[in-house]
């Protein structure tokens, strides 16, 4: 069943399919922070708890 997977081009696929969700990871965190560094002081409370909130219910489901 998971003899595709345990092969050298198995292992490496998914190897680079971990380092770019890492990567693509980061980015967003960059994005998130380089866009609520634009709204004022009280926005971005209420932005963080939204982000958090969305990121909790996404990483949930899929």
């Amino acid at each position: 069943m998971f003899e595709p997977f345990l092969t050298a081009e198995g292992i490496i696929s998914f190897l680079t399919l971990s380092l770019m969700e890492v990567v693509l990871g980061i980015d967003n965190i960059i994005f998130i922070s380089i866009l609520s560094d634009r709204l004022p002081a009280e926005a971005q409370k209420k932005e963080d708890l939204l982000v958090l909130a969305l990121h909790s219910l996404l990483e949930s489901f899929c």
